[in-house]
C-alpha cells in the first residue's frame, strides 16, 4: 500500500530534476524552474532550456527521519530568522532530491504534528506536479493507493492537509492515463461512507480547476481526453452533490462544499445545459441567496457558484434551458438585495451585486440585439442601476466593466435609435457617479489621488469618457454647468461637478462654443476664499480645456494669471504647473510672447514646492514653447534654460564627497534630459542646429558626472538617457560629441557593464549608421561592447540574470540591420552574436524575448526584401552564407522554445521569424523544420501521446504552405498547446 521500503531505489537519482517547491506558511522555500522551464545554463549553440537537471541528493545520502522533522520545526517555529533561512534552504535540497518522495511518505504515514504532515503533503503535491517523470510507471498504481490512505487516514488533522493532498491525488489522475475513470472510481469507493464525504468532495472541486493549471504540461491532447472524461461524468457528481445536500440538512461547512465543487464544475464547461436547468441544486442555491439569515461565508460560496454558472452559459443560444433558470433565479434577488441593505450588511451587498454584474455581462449581447425583449429585459439594468444607488462607491465600482464594454458594443453598431434606448440608463449612472466622486463635507485640503477613493475617482473618470457618447458630451457639460450656475450648491458637490466636468472638457467641441468659454470666465474668477479641494479641481478644469484657450487667445492672460496664483500655494502648486504644461503644450504659438515668464518659473523651479513629475512637466512646457521661438533666438534660451541644472551639476562635482551631503545628480540629469526631448525647432537642410552649440558646451559637465559616478547603475542610466536625447536633439550636429562619447562609454562599459550604454549604442548606430565615414567606428564600438556583454551572458544562468542586457544587445544589433546590414553581416563578430540570438530565444522576458525576436527577423528580412538598394544581392549572399551554418540549429531552437520555454504571449514574434526563414528560402526550410519536428518527445513519459504523427505532418503542412505569416502563428499556436 505504502511508497516505504525498496520501491524507489529502482531509480536513478543523477537524474533528479530541479522542481519547484511551494511555500509552507511563514517562509519562503527556494525557488527552481520545472525541467520544461530549464533556465538557459550558458549562451552557446546548444543550449535548450537547460541540460540535465542538478542531482540536488542531499550529498549521496538519505536524511534520516529526525532530521527532516528537526528541520521542519525550525522552519515554523525558531525564533532566529537565520535558523528559520537554513532550515528553508536544507529542506528546499531535499524537494529537489529523489528521497522527498519517500520521506514525505513516511513523514505522512507517521503522523506525527501539522506541520510536519503539511510539509509532506505540499511536497508529495509538488513532486507530483513538477518531477513526476522521476517514478517508473509501475510505481504509480502503488503511489496512488498510498496517497488515497493518507488522505483517509489525516481527514481530520487539517482542511489544509487535506487541500495539499487532493490537490495531489487530482494532479496524479490527470498525469496518469491508465487510471481510467477516476472520478467514478473515488465515488464508488467513498460515497457510502458519510466521514469520508468531506475528502471526496475536496478532490472532485480540485480536480477540475488542475485541468487548466500551468502547473502541468500534460499536453493539449491528454487535456482534451480528460475534460471528456469528466464531461461523461459530470451527472454521476451532481447526483452526489444533491445527495449530500439532502443527507446533510442545514451543515453550513458541507453546503459551502458542495457550493464550492459544483463551481469549479460551471468553471470547467462540462456540465450539461438540461440536466442543470431541472436540477435541485440550482433551486437549492438561489434559496440559500434569498435567505435573510444565511451566514456570511455560506453567501459567499453561493454567489461565486452562481457567478460561476453565469460565466459558462456566456455562449448564451447553446445554453438556453439554463439560461432561462438563472435569468429568473437572479432576477428573483432584488428583494433580498434590499433587506442586505437596510440590514446594513455590506458583504452581502457587494455579492448580490457582482451576480447582478455577471448577469449583465452574460447577456450582454442579448440586451443590445433585442433590448426589453425575453432575456434582453432591461431589468437587468435597473439591477446595477439599484446598486449604483448604495452610498458605498465600492458597490457601484463592481459594475464599471459591464459598462465599459455596453458602451464598446453601442459604440461599435453606431445605431442612434439604439444608442436613444440606453442614454436614459448612462444619464442615470452619470448621476450616481457624480455623487459617488462626492468628498467628504468635512474633508480638508486637496483631493487625494493616491488613495482607494482617489484611484476609484480616477476609474470614474475614465468610464466617463467611454460611455459620454452615448448622453452627448455638450448636453452633459452644459447640463453640470447649469447645477452650479442655478444653485448653490454646498462645495463638496460643486467640487464633484467640477471633476466630471474636467473628464469630459477635452471630448466637448471648442469651436464658437459660448458655453465653454463662460465656464472658463467663472472658472478664472473664482475667489481664493473657496474651499482648497474646489480650487485644485477648477486648476485641474483650466488644463483640461487648453484647446478652449487656444482657440480664443484673449483668456490666455487670466488664465495664466490664475495659475500662477496656484502655483505659489504649496497644496495647489503641482496641480497649476501640469495645468501650465498642458496650456504650453497645446497653445505653443500663443505662449511664445511668455516665454521669459515660462523661463523665469524655471530658473526658480525649486522654489515652488512641487513634485518631482510636476516640475518636469513644467520644463516639457516651457521646451514645446522654446522650439517655437525664432532660430536665432533659441540657442541662447536654451543655454539660460539649462543654465540652472548645468551649475548645480557643476556644484555636486566640486563638493567634498565626504561632506556628508547628497551628490546625487538624477534631479538635474532628468531635468536636462527633458529640455532637450522637447526642444525640437523645425531646421531647414543645411542650415546648423541651434541646440548644437549649447549641448557642446554641456558635454564636459555629463561626462565628468558619468565619470564620477561609473559605479552606480542609477545614475548612469540617468546620464546615457540625457545624453540619448541630447544626441536626438541636435542629430548629426552631435558629430563633434561621436569619438569622445564612444571612447568614455567603451573604457566604462569594460569596468562596468550598465546595459544603457549598449542602447545609447543603438541610438549612435540609428543617427550615424548611414554615414559611410561613421560605420568603421560603430562597427569598432559594437565590437568592443560586444565583448564584456558575451563574457556577461555566459557566466552560469546568465541570460535569465541580465535580461535588460540582451534587450539592450539585441536592440543595439538590429539598429546596426536597419542602418549598415552589410557592415555588420561582413564583419567577424556577426557569428557570435548569431549564436547568443540562437541561445537567447528560450528566454521568457518579454521585453528581452521581443529583442532577440526583432533582430532575427529584420536580420533575415534584409536578404528577403529586395528594396533596390545597390547591396541587395550582397546582402542576400551573406544572409545566405549565415543560414547555411546556423538555419536548422535555429529552426530547431525556436520550435523548442515554443513548446517547453516560451509564453504564449511571445509566439507572434516567433512565427514572425519562421514566416522570414521561410520566405527566404521555402525548400530549406521545409527540410530544416521536419528535422525540428522529428527531434520533439512524441509521448509523455507515462506512456500518454502528446502528439500524434498525424498532429505533426499537418502541423509542417500548415506552416509550409501558408500565404501569410498569421496563418504560421495560428499554427504555432494550435501546435505548442500540445506540449502545454
Amino acid at each position: 500500500m505504502l511508497l516505504v521500503g525498496g520501491l524507489f531505489w529502482t531509480l536513478n537519482s543523477s537524474n533528479t530534476a530541479v522542481s519547484d517547491p511551494l511555500r509552507p506558511a511563514q517562509h519562503t522555500l527556494t525557488h527552481h524552474h520545472h525541467l520544461s522551464q530549464r533556465r538557459v545554463d550558458r549562451f552557446c549553440p546548444r543550449t535548450a532550456c537547460g541540460g540535465a537537471g542538478s542531482s540536488a541528493d542531499m550529498d549521496g545520502g538519505k536524511p534520516n527521519l529526525a532530521l527532516v522533522y528537526q528541520a521542519v520545526q525550525a522552519l515554523y517555529h525558531d525564533p532566529d530568522p537565520a535558523g528559520k533561512e537554513r532550515a528553508s534552504v536544507w529542506l528546499g535540497e531535499l524537494q529537489r532530491s529523489m528521497h522527498a518522495w519517500e520521506i514525505s511518505d513516511q513523514l505522512l504515514q507517521l503522523k506525527q504534528d501539522v506541520e510536519s504532515c503539511y510539509f509532506a503533503a505540499q511536497t508529495m503535491k509538488m513532486k507530483i506536479q513538477t518531477s513526476f517523470y522521476e517514478l517508473p510507471q509501475e510505481t504509480h498504481n502503488a503511489l496512488r493507493d498510498s496517497l488515497l490512505s493518507h488522505i483517509q487516514n489525516l481527514k481530520d488533522l487539517s482542511p489544509i492537509i487535506v487541500t495539499q493532498l487532493a490537490l495531489a491525488i487530482a494532479d496524479l489522475a490527470l498525469q496518469m492515463p491508465s487510471w481510467k475513470g477516476c472520478v467514478h472510481t473515488l465515488i464508488e469507493k467513498y460515497s457510502n461512507d458519510v466521514t469520508s464525504m468531506p475528502f471526496l468532495i475536496e478532490i472532485l472541486t480540485v480536480l477540475p480547476e488542475e485541468v487548466h493549471s500551468r502547473s502541468l504540461r500534460i499536453g493539449a491532447n491528454r487535456r482534451t481526453e480528460i475534460i471528456e472524461d469528466l464531461a461523461y461524468y459530470s451527472t454521476t457528481v451532481i447526483t452526489l452533490l444533491m445527495t449530500c445536500v439532502e443527507k446533510s440538512g442545514n451543515d453550513e461547512k458541507m453546503l459551502i462544499k458542495v457550493f464550492r465543487c459544483l463551481g469549479s464544475w460551471f468553471n470547467l464547461g462540462v456540465l450539461d445545459s438540461n440536466f442543470m436547468a431541472n436540477n435541485q441544486l440550482l433551486m437549492v442555491l438561489f434559496q440559500v441567496l434569498q435567505r435573510d439569515e444565511t451566514s456570511t461565508n455560506l453567501h459567499e460560496a453561493a454567489s461565486d457558484c452562481v457567478c460561476s454558472a453565469l460565466y459558462a452559459i456566456e455562449n448564451v443560444d447553446t445554453h438556453m434551458p439554463l439560461a432561462v433558470q438563472l435569468f429568473q433565479g437572479v432576477l428573483t434577488l432584488e428583494t433580498a438585495y434590499h433587506m442586505a441593505v437596510a440590514r446594513e450588511d455590506l458583504d452581502k451587498v457587494l455579492n448580490y451585486c457582482r451576480i447582478f454584474t455577471e448577469l449583465c455581462e452574460t447577456f450582454l449581447e442579448i440586451t443590445v440585439r433585442s433590448p426589453g425583449q425575453g432575456m434582453g429585459d432591461l431589468r437587468t439594468l435597473e439591477l446595477l442601476l439599484i446598486c449604483a444607488g448604495h452610498p458605498q462607491y465600492e458597490v457601484v465600482e463592481i459594475s464599471f466593466n459591464f459598462w465599459y464594454r455596453l458602451g464598446e458594443h453601442l459604440y461599435k453598431t453606431n445605431d442612434p435609435a439604439l444608442h436613444g434606448v440606453f442614454r436614459p440608463y448612462i444619464q442615470r449612472l452619470l448621476h450616481s457617479l457624480a455623487r459617488h466622486c462626492q468628498l467628504d463635507p468635512d474633508h480638508e485640503g486637496i483631493p487625494e489621488d493616491t488613495d482607494d477613493f482617489g484611484e476609484f475617482r480616477m476609474r470614474v473618470s475614465d468610464l466617463v469618457k467611454d460611455v459620454i457618447f452615448l448622453v452627448g458630451s455638450m448636453e452633459c457639460f452644459s447640463q453640470l454647468y447649469s447645477t452650479l450656475k442655478e444653485g448653490n450648491p454646498p462645495w463638496e458637490v460643486t467640487e464633484a461637478v467640477l471633476f466630471i466636468m474636467a473628464s469630459i472638457a477635452k471630448s466637448v467641441d471648442p469651436e464658437n462654443n459660448p458655453t465653454l468659454t463662460e465656464v472658463l470666465e467663472q472658472v478664472v474668477l473664482l475667489p481664493q476664499t473657496v474651499h482648497m479641494a474646489v480650487r485644485y479641481t477648477s486648476i485641474e478644469l483650466v488644463g483640461e480645456m487648453s484647446e478652449v484657450v487656444d482657440r480664443n487667445p484673449r483668456f490666455l492672460d487670466p488664465v495664466l494669471n490664475y495659475l500662477m496664483k496656484g502655483l505659489r500655494e504649496k497644496p495647489l502648486a503641482s496641480v497649476a504647473a501640469k495645468a501650465i504644461h498642458n496650456i504650453c503644450s497645446v497653445c505653443r504659438d500663443h505662449m511664445a510672447q511668455h516665454f521669459q515668464g515660462l523661463l523665469d518659473i524655471a530658473r526658480s523651479l525649486d522654489s515652488f514646492v512641487l513634485s518631482t513629475e510636476a516640475a518636469i512637466g513644467l520644463l516639457k512646457g516651457t521646451a514645446l514653447v522654446l522650439a517655437r521661438l525664432p532660430l536665432e533666438k533659441i540657442a541662447e534660451c536654451l543655454s539660460d534654460l539649462c543654465s540652472v541644472q548645468v551649475m548645480a551639476l557643476k556644484k555636486l562635482l566640486a563638493q567634498d564627497s565626504s561632506n556628508g551631503k547628497s551628490s546625487d545628480p538624477t534631479v538635474w540629469l532628468d531635468r536636462l534630459a527633458v529640455i532637450f526631448r522637447h526642444t525640437n525647432p523645425i531646421v531647414e537642410n543645411g542650415q546648423t542646429h541651434p541646440c548644437q552649440k549649447v549641448i557642446q558646451e554641456i558635454w564636459p559637465v555629463l561626462s565628468e558626472t558619468l565619470n564620477t559616478h561609473q559605479a552606480d547603475n542609477r545614475i548612469v542610466e540617468r546620464c546615457c538617457r540625457c545624453l540619448r536625447f541630447a544626441v536626438r536633439c541636435v542629430g548629426k550636429g552631435s558629430a563633434s560629441l561621436l569619438q569622445p562619447l564612444v571612447t568614455q562609454m567603451v573604457n566604462v562599459y569594460q569596468v562596468y557593464p550598465h546595459s544603457c550604454f549598449l542602447y545609447l549604442g543603438s541610438i549612435l548606430v540609428d543617427e550615424y549608421g548611414m554615414e559611410e565615414g561613421c560605420r568603421q567606428g560603430l562597427l569598432d564600438m559594437l565590437q568592443a561592447l560586444c565583448m564584456p556583454t558575451f563574457q556577461l551572458l555566459e557566466q552560469p544562468n546568465g541570460l535569465r540574470n541580465h535580461p535588460d542586457t540582451v534587450d539592450d544587445l539585441f536592440r543595439l544589433v538590429t539598429r546596426f540591420v536597419q542602418r549598415s546590414p552589410v557592415t555588420l553581416l561582413s564583419s567577424s563578430i556577426i557569428i557570435h552574436i548569431i549564436q547568443c540570438a540562437i541561445a537567447a530565444t528560450t528566454l521568457d522576458h518579454r521585453d528581452a524575448n521581443c529583442s532577440v525576436m526583432k533582430f532575427v527577423r529584420d536580420l533575415i528580412h534584409t536578404g528577403v526584401s529586395n528594396d533596390h538598394e545597390d547591396d541587395f544581392e550582397v546582402r542576400k549572399r551573406l544572409i545566405g552564407q549565415a543560414m547555411e551554418q546556423h538555419g536548422q540549429q535555429l529552426v530547431t531552437q525556436l520550435i523548442h522554445s515554443c513548446c517547453f520555454c516560451l509564453p504564449s504571449y511571445t509566439l507572434p514574434d516567433v512565427a514572425e521569424v519562421l514566416w522570414e526563414i521561410m520566405i527566404f528560402d521555402r525548400p530549406t526550410f521545409c527540410r530544416w523544420l521536419e528535422a525540428a519536428l522529428k527531434g520533439l518527445p512524441k509521448e509523455m513519459s507515462v506512456g500518454a501521446v502528446t502528439v500524434t504523427h498525424k498532429q505533426l505532418t499537418d502541423f509542417h503542412k500548415q506552416v509550409t504552405s501558408a500565404e501569410e505569416c498569421k496563418q504560421v502563428c495560428w499554427a504555432v499556436r494550435e501546435f505548442t498547446r500540445l506540449y502545454r
